[in-house]
């Protein structure tokens, strides 16, 4: 299928690597240039180079998108976006009792508000020209609180009760926003929580990533490639229709009905 975004222009955050590389490179592949961002330089010009190769432009912005500064950067790099992908790590899991004010600062700064700041900088432009696609990278958490993962479900839900109410207000000029919410997939997120776990039992990574993965429905982590490929549907021209959408793309994780 044709998705019909080539020569469009994404900005896509923390996609050096992960799920964030997997939306980057699913979208270069359709022929959409791409600005990425990441802290680490290395492996973010590492990343670009490869993406290169599908024939588009690629910018590389080595910086902390949660910061004003960062914003600023990625930003004047990016220009006109046609295509925004919001995506930053998760805070780290704990207890109730293990968070103070300065954590959950921290995870409201990368987890709501900078996805926030991204949006109110190119939705004008996007309402204005009357086409754009917002892609915002949650978590199931926001569908089902993960206990551990406190800081995550607090940041996460509020960033999704924001865009409940924006995607409706813009989605007249040809603009959606929707949400893509990842259970486990194999990435550095994934080898971190089994560390977790197997530390926390006492028991080998192999036993720790295979529990995690019983409970699971499809018996599997995800990867990156086939979360990219959905995010590349959402920012698609057949996806006009798709408006404050919360999707979850989680193995069947979630047990919910609705």
């Amino acid at each position: 299928m044709d998705l019909g975004i080539a020569g469009k222009r994404a900005l896509v955050c923390a996609s050096s690597k992960g799920l964030g590389r997997g939306c980057a490179e699913a979208l270069a592949a359709e022929g959409v240039h791409v600005t990425l961002n990441a802290r680490g330089a290395e492996a973010l010009e590492a990343t670009a180079e490869e993406l290169r190769a599908y024939g588009v432009d690629v910018t590389a912005v080595a910086c902390d998108v949660t910061t004003a500064e960062g914003q600023k950067q990625v930003l004047q790099a990016a220009g006109q976006i046609d295509i925004l992908v919001t995506n930053a790590g998760g805070p780290p899991p704990g207890m109730w009792h293990d968070w103070n004010r300065e954590d959950f600062i921290a995870a409201l700064d990368a987890n709501m508000l900078t996805p926030i700041a991204l949006m109110k900088a190119s939705l004008p432009g996007m309402m204005e020209r009357g086409w754009g696609r917002v892609v915002n990278i949650t978590s199931q958490s926001v569908k089902a609180p993960i206990p551990v993962l406190g800081l995550s479900n607090a940041a996460r839900t509020g960033l999704t009760g924001y865009v409940a109410g924006t995607a409706r207000q813009v989605a007249e000029k040809g603009v959606t926003i929707n949400n893509l919410l990842p259970g486990i997939h194999a990435t550095d997120r994934a080898v971190s929580l089994d560390t977790g776990v197997m530390k926390a039992q006492g028991i080998t990574m192999e036993e720790a990533t295979a529990q995690r993965q019983a409970g699971i429905p499809a018996r599997r982590y995800g990867t990156a490639a086939e979360f990219g490929a959905a995010c590349a549907f959402l920012c698609s021209q057949h996806a006009g229709f798709i408006v404050g959408q919360n999707i979850l793309l989680d193995g069947g994780g979630t047990n919910a009905t609705i």
